[in-house]
């Protein structure tokens, strides 16, 4: 049982990383010149979370981070998916879809059971005492 439960725990992890990951790629797809602290603000996130997914996507070759003036004052960064990366992006997008359709199923089913449920009492009310 204690596998089971640190098994569910790992995946449970696993999959909010890849889901973590999934956002950031599309964020930056769409508008790669973000900053991190607007990255962080757009998908609700803490900044440590935001620079911590970044830098393993950077290690990976998922993202390029390229350096360019901003203003006169301050050099920000262009965080450019590559190729590996637009590939990556749909392979987390694949997976995200597979486990949001097991938990449709597990919803759906669940749901089900509580009509039957809530079908079966002979008050109306919904309740049972």
């Amino acid at each position: 049982m204690n596998d089971v439960l640190q098994n569910s725990k790992s995946v449970l992890s696993t999959g909010a990383r890849d889901e973590l990951r999934l956002r950031v790629l599309r964020a930056l797809e769409a508008n790669p010149e973000l900053s991190q602290r607007q990255l962080a603000a757009e998908l609700g996130v803490s900044l440590g979370g935001v620079n911590f997914a970044l830098k393993a996507l950077i290690e990976r070759g998922f993202v390029k981070a390229d350096n360019f003036r901003k203003s006169g004052t301050k050099v920000a960064y262009l965080y450019l998916l590559t190729p590996k990366g637009i590939a990556e992006k749909s392979s987390l997008a694949t997976a995200f879809l597979g486990r949001k359709l097991e938990e449709y199923e597990v919803l759906r089913q669940e749901i089900e059971a509580l009509k039957g449920e809530v079908g079966s009492d002979d008050s109306g009310t919904g309740a049972k005492s």
